[in-house]
């Protein structure tokens, strides 16, 4: 069965309860919660997601729990979401945590960090790993109890307006680049710029900047970068993976009934599934049409990689000494990925690879 399907049949099987037995009404009570996101209304996916979100919840509640969606800059700007969680605003947000590392660079491990682990790596960390468990303890810091709530996939390395060919090309450079690959492209020269998904199209337009990523194809193309940049660059490796997150205010989500709290976990587990199936659905006939449209696709040098391998290793050497919440979590992802690897080249990479070749034979 699947999980939307259980959703709706908990959800009448908890209606029903409710009628009969008074002291369960009692626990179903009626709330309301607010949720904003860091994206704008256009991107059907990631702002879907908290659609879909809110919905499931409201199934599996019969309709006792409404979250209520706003776009970014409906309550509050994208990059302001965690802010309006913390001071009681509104009590959840869906958004990228690496938006957040003026706060703490911690919170970037947590969505995707230059050269870490791939959707399925970031999965199994998450779950059966440490991921959730260090993530909501270092979220009392700030208040906030999270799950995940969807992931893109692999990413991809952004539009620039003029070709890439050696480490020197990046030096000056203005890039609309979130998180922690930011820092890392700053070491090699690049003035990073932390810009929310519907401000990007004119930064670009009006030359503000010379290069901006997203997410991938599907996003991309509604944002219409390939008009005012493109070069279209590969692989995307600050976000091998891209992980949503709901955030909540903590004593808001302590306060909910069992009950609701096991609806926001399934329904954000749901929401997770859903987003990177309808990315890997919609990026491939996405990435043909922009090729279509005049978009030069490009892979980054091998140079260009090596070069911003080495920045992200010495900056997270570094951070790992200084912040000790990075450096715990960090240690945790780290051996993870390592352990990982040979698994993920003997299956998956040798049989995508294999696959690559075939294609290349009809």
């Amino acid at each position: 069965m699947q999980r939307r399907d259980f959703l709706k049949v908990a959800g009448g099987g908890l209606a029903a309860s409710a009628v009969a037995a008074p002291a369960i009404a009692q626990s179903m009570p009626e709330v309301r919660w607010r949720l904003t996101a860091s994206w704008p209304k256009s991107l059907d996916t990631l702002y879907g997601t908290c659609e879909s979100f809110a919905k499931y919840v409201a199934e599996a509640t019969d309709n006792k729990f409404q979250v209520q969606v706003f776009a970014a800059g409906e309550i509050v700007p994208g990059l302001q979401v965690l802010d309006a969680v913390q001071n009681g605003t509104v009590e959840i947000c869906h958004t990228a945590t690496y938006y957040f590392i003026g706060k703490d660079p911690t919170w970037a491990l947590f969505c995707a960090v230059p050269f870490s682990l791939n959707t399925r790596q970031q999965n199994a960390w998450y779950y059966d790993g440490d991921g959730l468990k260090l993530m909501n303890e270092f979220g009392k810091k700030f208040n906030v109890y999270s799950l995940v709530g969807g992931n893109t996939g692999a990413q991809m390395g952004g539009w620039f307006r003029n070709e890439i060919k050696t480490v020197d090309d990046l030096k000056g450079l203005k890039m609309r680049i979130g998180g922690w690959a930011g820092k890392t492209l700053e070491k090699l020269g690049v003035v990073p710029q932390q810009i929310a998904g519907g401000d990007i199209y004119p930064a670009l337009e009006k030359g503000t900047i010379d290069a901006a990523e997203w997410v991938g194809p599907y996003d991309d193309e509604k944002l219409g970068f390939a008009k005012v940049a493109k070069f279209y660059y590969y692989p995307g490796w600050w976000e091998g993976t891209g992980q949503g997150h709901n955030v909540m205010n903590l004593a808001r989500w302590n306060a909910l009934p069992k009950a609701y709290q096991a609806a926001i976990t399934a329904a954000s587990e749901d929401v997770f599934t859903w987003v990177t199936g309808k990315y890997d659905y919609v990026n491939p006939p996405a990435l043909k049409r922009l090729m279509v449209s005049g978009a030069i696709l490009r892979p980054f040098p091998q140079e260009v990689l090596e070069a911003c391998y080495s920045a992200a290793t010495e900056i997270y050497a570094g951070l790992a000494q200084s912040n000790p919440h990075f450096g715990k979590m960090y240690s945790s992802l780290l051996a993870y990925r390592t352990d990982s690897l040979m698994w993920m080249q003997v299956a998956e990479l040798s049989f995508d690879s294999f696959m690559m070749r075939m294609r290349t034979r009809t």
